[in-house]
């Protein structure tokens, strides 16, 4: 899971009140399949800029655009269907470009839940860390 410690703070923070709130530890629901369209890229076929957006999430930034860390909405409903909140988008700078570009990495609460897109959002893909 790659969230920014501000992220990782309030989530905990969150948990802690449900519990004095409820009297009961809060429980994360099972998490889903991840949906058939989302496919997979092997971390090293990556371009370049995505290993430095990558290691800017792990060290809470600083980035290069406010947007980044955003939650992501998911409107278009490529990824898993989680609760708001719960993915945060950032951006893959695209060299040449005048604007943000297309490219984003969006993170996950799960350990190393990373998608990346080349398209805006239309097509993700989850990152494999192992090749």
């Amino acid at each position: 899971m790659r969230i920014p410690p501000r992220f990782a703070a309030l989530a905990a923070a969150a948990a802690f009140a449900a519990t004095l709130l409820t009297g009961q530890a809060a429980t994360a629901a099972p998490a889903p399949a991840v949906v058939a369209s989302v496919g997979s890229v092997c971390y090293t076929a990556l371009p370049d800029e995505a290993y430095d957006t990558l290691e800017l999430i792990d060290q809470g930034g600083p980035f290069p655009y406010s947007q980044d860390g955003i939650v992501f909405q998911n409107r278009e409903q490529v990824l898993p269907g989680r609760t708001t909140g719960y993915y945060h988008e950032y951006t893959v700078i695209t060299p040449g470009s005048p604007t943000r570009g297309a490219r984003r990495i969006v993170t996950g609460q799960q350990y190393q839940e990373d998608y990346y897109t080349a398209d805006h959002y239309a097509t993700f893909r989850r990152i494999n860390f192992g090749c």
